[in-house]
């Protein structure tokens, strides 16, 4: 078994913001990208994609995608890959961000979403959530896989306790016992299971597979020429690790401290390729926002179709 001090640290410290911290920026040279991690960076330095393009890339790294979407909601960035929950959830809270790109799962693969607990847990399923505790990020798509669970079981929202913490304290709350369950993402889920803990429910059948490439609006008005080529590279990117999954892995291990072999459980579980704005796709996100509406997460009528920038 792998020690879990020293792997949890590989994937859940968060960086610091230095790159980040300099406020609105226009310079056309300069575009300013955020990348959870274990994500953009890393496919975009494996591929190759950014070889020749005609402005600096400064990267900054986030350990979710709330820490993301309130540097882009500041302008601190101009650009970052999230899912469509933490999207919707931070747009409906007024946040000055549209989606300038969509990429969507290849497949739905076993555990890239899920809700683990501990090997030696009672809980089986979700039902078995019923009175307990999980950890995961307020807004993110580990607590949207909460509140779906919730819905399937069969259960009321005071059946269950959300209780909001970062990736790493929640990591921290489920090896301690102060909380049941845990419900997130890759890579944090190939290391729990690395030490042990197993999936009570799998978010395959909840998910819609979405991740949506924001921009701040002041890049979007500043930068568009920018974004529009980044996006074109990011899906040649997309396409060429389809094709090497092994050599994709193996930059992805360098640039999270991962273990190559969940480096590659990260990479082969998190394929996907680019996918047009659209109105299909827009109605697609209706079934996230109305979600978070239903349990009161979100109380803005904030129109849904003013999030999304068709034309980058």
């Amino acid at each position: 078994m792998l020690d879990r001090r020293n792997l949890l640290a590989g994937i859940s410290t968060s960086l610091a913001l230095a790159a980040c911290g300099r406020g609105i920026g226009t310079n056309a040279d300069v575009l300013r990208v955020g990348s959870q991690k274990g994500g953009t960076k890393a496919l975009m330095l494996a591929s190759g994609a950014l070889d020749g393009a005609p402005y600096k890339v400064e990267w900054s790294e986030f350990p979710a995608a709330q820490n993301l979407l309130e540097a882009l909601g500041s302008s601190a960035v101009d650009l970052g890959l999230v899912g469509d929950a933490p999207f919707q959830f931070a747009y409906q809270a007024g946040s000055p961000i549209k989606a300038v790109g969509a990429q969507r799962s290849q497949a739905r693969f076993p555990g890239a979403l899920s809700i683990v607990v501990p090997a030696a847990s009672p809980i089986r399923d979700g039902k078995g959530l019923k009175g307990k505790q999980v950890a995961t990020t307020r807004g993110s798509v580990g607590h949207y896989l909460v509140l779906r669970s919730i819905l399937d079981s069969g259960l009321t929202p005071q059946d269950v306790k959300i209780v909001f913490l970062s990736p790493s304290d929640s990591r921290a709350a489920l090896q301690s016992g102060a909380v049941d369950a845990w419900s997130t993402w890759m890579p944090y889920i190939a290391a729990a299971q690395a030490e042990g803990d197993r999936i009570v429910v799998d978010g395959r059948q909840f998910s819609q597979g979405y991740g949506f490439e924001i921009a701040a609006e002041s890049a979007i008005a500043n930068k568009r020429e920018q974004l529009a080529d980044f996006l074109r590279r990011e899906a040649k990117a997309l396409t060429w690790a389809d094709g090497h999954v092994d050599a994709f892995s193996a930059v992805l291990a360098k640039e999270t401290g991962l273990p190559l072999d969940i480096a590659r459980q990260t990479a082969e579980k998190n394929l996907r390729s680019r996918v047009p704005i659209d109105q299909a796709v827009i109605a697609d996100q209706k079934v996230v926002l109305e979600t978070f509406r239903r349990f009161g997460e979100v109380k803005s009528t904030r129109p849904l179709d003013e999030a999304f920038v068709l034309d980058v």
